[in-house]
């Protein structure tokens, strides 16, 4: 057993299968499922529950999964560690992202960079796109987390470096209590229930899935609309709607089973998210401990 299998393992039940663990990985799938394997002969159990729409670890693999992730943290806790101390970390570092980008990817790590290096301050902001965007044009922020400023917000900086975390996908999900979902859909099926909205945040994601609906003559008015992914996940296991919403932040509760995952035939979309910094030689070590710390979070 080794961190890659650990890592492999933990990405399978993350992403819900072997070949979204894949493409997450940058590995084939046969690859992803051989690491598999290869822990299951050395254990000498089975790990994973192989089904149709996704699979699931087994009273082994749920256990297994639970030391992995702690392994991880505590591996990533060390490197970040190490790195810090042995990198010129230090000064006053602004980071801007979403909401839910900023609880997923950076609130995890903010503890380890502050316990290890008394000569760092960090403020975290959240804010739209939008608002955030405006900060870059004037240079008013350290390091940005955001899906790709070129495909989601038609901007580009080219004097900011951007350097690739994770792919994010959105994902149509209902109440997980609901008997009555179905497995997949077409578009012309969206308007068939109440459709709950996540605005602002994705403005590319909402302008094709628009196009593509008056492409179909479809009419949506939502039910529902917010630009916090909080009240909006707790309004759809509630059962009052279904809607579109960013795979980091729903991993964790369709595998619970609280979100429902439904497969849109003709629509399917993905972003990927991005670390932006400026072109500064003087703070390059520390946007490289930051990146790092950034890049094993996103395989957590």
């Amino acid at each position: 057993m080794n961190l890659q299998q650990l890592t492999t393992f933990c990405t399978v039940i993350g992403e819900g299968s072997m070949t979204a663990a894949a493409e997450k990985l940058f590995l084939t799938q046969p690859a992803v499922s051989q690491q598999i394997r290869n822990l299951e002969e050395e254990l000498g159990v089975e790990i994973l529950v192989r089904g149709t729409r996704q699979v699931k670890p087994t009273l082994q693999g749920q256990l297994l999964y639970d030391y992995a992730k702690r392994i991880l943290q505590l591996t990533q806790q060390a490197q970040v560690a190490i790195q810090g101390i042995s990198q010129d970390v230090s000064g006053h570092m602004r980071i801007a992202t979403l909401n839910s980008i900023g609880l997923y990817m950076i609130s995890p790590i903010i503890g380890l960079f502050l316990k290890h290096n008394a000569r760092l301050r960090i403020q975290l902001v959240y804010g739209s796109g939008e608002r955030i965007i405006n900060e870059m044009r004037n240079h008013q922020v350290d390091l940005v987390i955001l899906p790709d400023l070129k495909t989601e917000f038609s901007v580009d900086f080219p004097d900011y470096n951007k350097r690739f975390l994770y792919k994010d996908d959105l994902w149509l999900v209902g109440s997980g209590r609901d008997t009555t979902l179905p497995s997949s859909i077409e578009l012309k099926g969206y308007p068939t229930r109440p459709v709950v909205s996540f605005t602002e945040q994705y403005p590319g994601f909402n302008y094709l899935l628009e196009k593509k609906l008056q492409e179909k003559r479809i009419q949506v008015l939502p039910a529902f609309e917010t630009d916090n992914l909080g009240t909006l996940k707790r309004v759809i296991e509630a059962g009052m709607g279904w809607g579109f919403l960013p795979s980091h932040s729903i991993r964790k509760q369709v595998r619970m089973g609280r979100l429902t995952q439904i497969q849109v035939e003709d629509l399917r979309y993905s972003v990927p998210v991005n670390m932006y910094s400026p072109e500064n030689p003087d703070r390059q070590a520390i946007y490289e401990v930051f990146y790092r710390a950034l890049q094993q979070q996103s395989l957590s």
